[in-house]
Order: structure tokens, then sequence, then C-alpha cells
């Protein structure tokens, strides 16, 4: 089992906006829109999986239900500041843009991983590398992590 991962004290941020996207906790109440990006982005988010994960999300035929469970987990991790999962957001909450996922690292001298992913239709117009560089400040800045690493990045 991990330590604690973030202090008694440490006030979780509920949110980041940018003039972009809204990071807020990912919910139960976005699985629809969550489900719609993750599945029309799923040949792009198997290419940012780890190479030595046998466990490749999302499946293809991954159900609804499935990912209403996933959101439920992360959901509970998030109320229990053991793992943070926060939805990004088109600022009229109308499209989920992506998603990145702050997890205790079990990596020898890091604290922190942190994931991210945008949906495929927004990687040209450059959202995950914008989306990256501002989470990185982010977690930079308001965060108590000392040694961060972003798999993939």
């Amino acid at each position: 089992m991990l330590n604690k991962f973030v202090p008694e004290d440490f006030i979780v941020p509920q949110k980041l906006e940018t003039e972009i996207f809204r990071l807020r906790m990912l919910t139960t109440d976005d699985v629809e829109k969550d489900y719609e990006a993750v599945m029309s982005s799923r040949e792009h988010l198997l290419t940012l999986a780890d190479e030595d994960n046998e466990y490749a999300w999302p499946r293809e035929h991954m159900t609804i239900e499935e990912n209403l469970e996933d959101l439920q987990r992360h959901q509970n991790e998030f109320l229990e500041r053991t793992a943070f999962a926060y939805t990004v957001m088109s600022l009229d909450e109308k499209i989920c843009l992506g998603c990145v996922y702050i997890n205790q690292s079990e990596k020898k001298n890091f604290d922190a991983e942190v994931y991210l992913w945008a949906r495929l239709s927004e990687i040209e117009n450059g959202l995950e590398e914008i989306l990256f560089e501002t989470v990185k400040k982010w977690i930079k800045e308001n965060w108590p992590f000392k040694n961060v690493i972003y798999p993939g990045r």
C-alpha cells in the first residue's frame, strides 16, 4: 500500500480554467461525454499506453456501463485523496476534450505520475501539447509534489 498521497492540510484544487478549457473533478455525471471522448479517441489512447502494460484501455467494445464503473472509481479516489482524475471540458461544458490523472508513483524517486490525453479530434489543433504545458505549470505551482513524472511525455 502506498503512503498518504497529499498532506492532510493540502487543499486540493477544484478546477483550472484557461481560455480554451476547464479542468474539474471527473464524476459519474460525466459518463456520456467522457465515454464519447474516450471511444472516439480510442486509437490515440492506445498509442499512449505503457508498453509494459498488458491492459489495453479502452477495449474495442467497452460499454458505457464499464466506463461508469471507471468514473465511479476515479470519483471515489478523488474524494478519498488517493488519486485525482480531472475531466478536460470545453468552457461551455458541452464536450469532453480529454482527461488528466494525477496518481501516486510507485517509481523510486518520484512522488507523482501525471497522465493526460486530449481527444483525437483536437490533436491537430495542438490541444494535447497545450494541455501538457498548462498542467505541468499547474502541478509545479499548486501541488505539493517535489518529483513528478509524466509517462509518455
